[in-house]
């Protein structure tokens, strides 16, 4: 369980994930020492597993957002582990899922246009192993990305 402390800082810190220890320490009602020791043992215990940069792919002229779902022939040896090996090497790939139920994986892909996404799907998602089934959804609008929690 957090402590009300720790629940502050990560409400400060999934708002303006930049800001200096000192700033987060001041915004959050404590001391810069305690901010550090704070954020130290979240790492720590794996609550806090870091900080990275969100890239705007549109803004580099990916238009093309792609949500693929895979039935996967379950009767051949590994089929997971192979289809999931190769579709790691496709660098347009931007997310892989398993599941259980019907759908057996989930790739998000990104094309510059529809040309590069068919050229894509024709020589490297298509040729992935193991496929029995697949189904494309083409990304027609963002409603609502928000990843905070509610702290």
């Amino acid at each position: 369980m957090l402590a009300d402390l720790d629940r502050r800082l990560l409400r400060h810190l999934q708002h303006a994930p930049a800001l200096a220890t000192a700033d987060l320490a001041e915004a959050a009602g404590t001391t810069p020492a305690v901010c550090s020791r704070r954020l130290a043992r979240m790492r720590a215990r794996g609550i806090l597993k870091g900080q990275e940069a969100v890239i705007d792919w549109r803004a580099l002229g990916f238009e093309v957002h792609v949500s693929l779902r895979f039935t996967l022939d379950k009767t051949q040896t590994n089929a997971f582990d192979t289809f999931i090996q190769e579709a790691r090497k496709v660098p347009e790939v931007l997310e892989i899922q398993t599941f259980l139920g019907r759908v057996d994986v989930r790739l998000v892909v990104i094309a510059r246009d529809m040309a590069h996404y068919q050229h894509l799907y024709r020589t490297r998602l298509l040729t992935l192993p193991h496929i029995a089934d697949i189904e494309a959804l083409v990304h027609v609008a963002t409603i609502k990305s928000d990843e905070a929690l509610p702290l």
